[in-house]
């Protein structure tokens, strides 16, 4: 059974990541509204009623903007750490809000679902790695730095969402004042261009055939710079930038058919289903 994937927004104005087999979905994140999520599925072909769940990763608004209303909607139980949900001042129906703890392993169906903790400035954050039919599928954002449980996690994966969020250079000559520039770079920050693609190149698996590079920064980033860090590292992997604008096409594992062209920047719409294995 194939897993599906693909990013609904990525970036500081939102973030929404739907992850699925034939069967059965969930979302990691939900930081576009409802509305917009409903869209986008429909303009991806993606069925709502597939969703059994719904992982978010932090308390940040751009994490759980359009969360209680799509929850409430569609009755999803929510996963999501206590202090988490203190912190976000989430008002979720207590019979659709349950407790995951670090490291266990939560099964939705046929999908397999594994928090593990990083460093980021929230209550209590975590990522994810989702799981089926032997294929693993990460949501890696909002990382502060590169600790052991991320390059544990990160070599399991065979397609992962992975944070590349600023450029040294354009967020030390940018005009972010230094308060903030300095909690972006720091350990509970977010990863730039270099981290990423220092993760990338030192410690990706062989099993890694995709890397949708995510959370990139609207002024201290871009597509063309962030790219340039990883292509002399990708071999074969194909490499390409989530947008924080619209949906990425919907990408399915595994397909015999191998990529013909390994780095692509996505283009302004979505125009066709793009199968990669």
């Amino acid at each position: 059974m194939a897993l599906y994937y693909t990013s609904l927004n990525s970036g500081s104005n939102g973030n929404c990541y739907y992850i699925g087999n034939d069967e059965e979905a969930v979302l990691v994140d939900i930081g576009i509204s409802c509305r917009e999520v409903e869209k986008r599925m429909l303009r991806s072909g993606l069925d709502i009623q597939k969703i059994k769940a719904i992982f978010i990763s932090h308390e940040h608004s751009d994490h759980i903007r359009g969360l209680e209303v799509f929850s409430r909607k569609y009755k999803l139980p929510v996963y999501i750490t206590p202090a988490t949900c203190e912190s976000g001042k989430l008002m979720l129906e207590s019979d659709l809000k349950i407790a995951f703890q670090a490291y266990e392993q939560i099964e939705i169906g046929k999908l397999t679902i594994t928090p593990f903790p990083k460093y980021h400035d929230a209550a209590d954050p975590h990522s994810f790695i989702v799981s089926g039919n032997e294929y693993n599928i990460g949501v890696f954002t909002d990382i502060g730095k590169v600790c052991d449980d991320v390059k544990l996690n990160f070599q399991k994966c065979h397609a992962i969402f992975l944070e590349s969020n600023y450029d040294d250079d354009m967020l030390e000559n940018g005009l972010y004042p230094y308060y903030l520039k300095e909690r972006i770079k720091g350990d509970k920050g977010h990863l730039s261009n270099q981290q990423a693609s220092d993760l990338f190149s030192n410690h990706k698996p062989d099993s890694l055939r995709h890397v949708l590079l995510s959370h990139l920064s609207k002024d201290n980033n871009n597509h063309e710079v962030a790219m340039s860090y990883f292509l002399k590292y990708a071999g074969n992997i194909r490499v390409e930038v989530a947008s924080r604008f619209e949906e990425t096409p919907v990408f399915q594992i595994p397909h015999n058919q191998v990529p013909t062209i390994k780095m692509a920047i996505p283009k302004e719409k979505n125009i066709e289903q793009l199968k990669m294995f």
